[in-house]
């Protein structure tokens, strides 16, 4: 009868665990048919936060790119800049000097009737070459005008005429001097231009 009991008892806990078997695989399938969806979305999720990640970077490279690239510029801005900067340091008081020059030159000449006349304008002529090679050693020379051709860069033309002894646009005289910084006009010469 303990054979039976035990047989029993077994077959009771067999059927037990066939149940509970069967109910837990019967709620896993259910589960797996509702994860299967949820585990799409969340992957479909997960690749749209990466893909507007990847975009985000993307953008702050090409940011950064142009704020590199706008650094690297100004740093170039700013280099030629000092340069000119330096190269024309002199313009402004260079501009000053060509209008004492024109004064010099009026100066000089002058017929000089006595010793005492011309030896103040030897004397203004010695400043005067002291002024102008002061100028030459920071590059600034005179426009060379007259039997050359006329250019508007250097060339400020206030009068034409009809010279046979001048070829066509050639300038046949010089009112004022012109001057060059370099390779920078301060000031135009004024001139007269054969037609």
């Amino acid at each position: 009868m303990t054979e039976n009991k035990n047989e029993e008892q077994t077959l009771e806990n067999e059927t037990i665990e066939e149940s509970a078997a069967e109910a837990v695989f019967a709620e896993e399938i259910p589960a797996e048919e509702n994860d299967g969806p949820v585990e799409k979305d969340e992957l479909q999720l997960a690749h749209e936060k990466i893909a507007e990640l990847e975009a985000k970077i993307e953008e702050m490279d090409n940011r950064y790119l142009r704020l590199q690239a706008d650094f690297d510029n100004s740093r170039r801005r700013a280099k030629l800049d000092m340069e000119a900067a330096q190269k024309y340091r002199v313009q402004s008081i260079a501009s000053d000097l060509v209008e004492a020059l024109d004064n010099f030159e009026r100066a000089t000449k002058i017929e000089a009737e006595n010793e005492q006349t011309k030896s103040l304008l030897s004397g203004m002529e010695m400043v005067y070459k002291a002024i102008t090679g002061a100028l030459a050693k920071e590059g600034i020379e005179p426009i060379s005008s007259v039997g050359e051709e006329f250019d508007p860069r250097l060339h400020q033309a206030v009068m034409q005429v009809q010279d046979e002894n001048f070829g066509s646009n050639i300038v046949v005289e010089e009112f004022q001097k012109g001057y060059l910084l370099k390779d920078r006009v301060i000031r135009p010469a004024m001139v007269k231009v054969n037609e």
